[in-house]
């Protein structure tokens, strides 16, 4: 069996690489300085070890089991199965786009054959995988859907940075446009994924099943973010708060923060866009965003609170910002919200400089326009550290060694071993 996974990013290689121990396995990225990369058993992501990718890396497309990466379109034909796994953004006014998506399908359109599978991991609302991408595979070839080709769904579930929940021990929804290709489909991830799968009866349930995931988590969010703001006016510590309401069984532990990345932060408005396709305004879905929007500039405003309360002069006030990530022990700056909570100190006045041990330097650069800190300078003394992320080298920093006599150190993520002046 031939399989070609679309996109090597965060899901797709690991994939790729586990699919790689059983088969042949052709892992396909527009990006040829990934594919370079890759080549040199180099995972920027970090998803994915050295030692991982040489132990499955070929340097044959002919070879029966393993990894080939390439960029070339004519390395991926006359494959069995097509895995695409390319990202799904929404856009500057949080519309879906499906740019990426099309392009993957366009791609699959011009190699398919007779017989093929193809299935989608990227996230979608329900409905888009055979409104949107399966007729861009058939107006790319001269096949026919569930005549010629056939089509499945299994909703990716992977959490970057995170080293036990890997992909194999999570499991996988499955689903096909045909109960025989359902079946194939399930049987394939059933032989790599040892915490089994949970097959559905149709494309829109995987795909429904997954943007759920994300919405109610964004919703839970939301709502501890709001308790957090009516806390923080009755001066309660909100973490206290939910420790001790945690101590009750059927309490779900969520805590207060920003929330951005390129899942939580985003898949809910392609629910919420086809439920108004529709005619159906999502009132709690589109509050909770909001809500989660408004924290960057919310814990902004706080910082300034607290030092004008500390007497200390905003204009020109020397910040020192830990994390620039959207998540901990990740080095994914995707719709990151560290970057408005940054803006926004900005706007009040203050000089920012930005340290985090885990971004790519030169991807935060291109992205964000913010020149990190290699490492925080010595002789340089700060009025106010924000930390933002928390990474686990920040579980023991003690930014006061940076910081003037009188001085803010606020904590977003209630993270810091050292006494703090504000927090979540």
């Amino acid at each position: 069996m031939k399989i070609v996974v679309i996109g090597l990013g965060y899901v797709g290689l690991p994939l790729g690489v586990l699919f790689a121990q059983k088969y042949n396995v052709i892992g396909f990225d527009i990006n040829k300085k990934r594919i370079a990369e890759l080549g040199q058993f180099n995972d920027k992501t970090n998803e994915v070890t050295a030692n991982d990718l040489k132990y499955v890396a070929k340097q044959s497309l002919d070879a029966s089991q393993g990894i080939f990466f390439t960029s070339k379109i004519d390395d991926i034909r006359k494959a069995d199965i097509y895995i695409v796994t390319v990202p799904t953004p929404v856009d500057k006014f949080n519309n879906p786009d499906f740019t990426p998506l099309v392009k993957a399908s366009e791609t699959v359109g011009k190699v398919v054959d007779k017989g093929a599978i193809v299935i989608f991991e990227s996230t979608v609302y329900p409905g888009a995988t055979e409104e949107i991408c399966v007729p861009v595979i058939e107006k790319n070839s001269t096949l026919h859907y569930n005549k010629d080709f056939f089509v499945g769904y299994s909703p990716e579930r992977i959490n970057p940075g995170d080293k036990v929940n890997t992909l194999e021990n999570i499991v996988k929804i499955t689903s096909g446009s045909t109960p025989e290709t359902a079946l194939k489909i399930d049987n394939l991830y059933k032989s790599i994924i040892s915490a089994g799968t949970f097959p559905v009866s149709s494309i829109k349930v995987a795909e429904a099943s997954k943007v759920i995931e994300n919405a109610q988590r964004d919703i839970n969010i939301a709502f501890v973010n709001e308790l957090a703001k009516i806390f923080n006016l009755l001066a309660i510590d909100t973490n206290e708060v939910l420790d001790a309401a945690s101590t009750k069984w059927n309490f779900i532990n969520f805590r207060p923060g920003m929330v951005g990345g390129h899942c939580i932060g985003v898949d809910p408005y392609y629910l919420a866009h086809k439920a108004q396709e529709l005619g159906y305004h999502p009132e709690i879905i589109l509050s909770g965003r909001r809500m989660n929007d408004s924290m960057s500039s919310y814990i902004a405003y706080e910082v300034v609170k607290i030092v004008l309360e500390k007497k200390i002069k905003v204009k020109n006030a020397r910040v020192l910002l830990l994390g620039i990530t959207f998540k901990e022990n990740c080095n994914d700056i995707r719709n990151t919200k560290v970057i408005d909570l940054y803006k926004s100190l900005i706007e009040f006045g203050f000089i920012v400089d930005v340290f985090d041990p885990i971004a790519d330097k030169i991807e935060v650069k291109k992205t964000l326009n913010i020149n990190l800190l290699k490492q925080i300078p010595k002789n340089q003394k700060y009025q106010v550290a924000v930390l933002a992320v928390k990474h686990d080298e920040f579980k023991t920093f003690d930014p006061n060694l940076y910081l003037k006599k009188k001085s803010v150190v606020y904590d977003v993520k209630s993270y810091l071993s050292c006494e703090v002046d504000g927090k979540l």
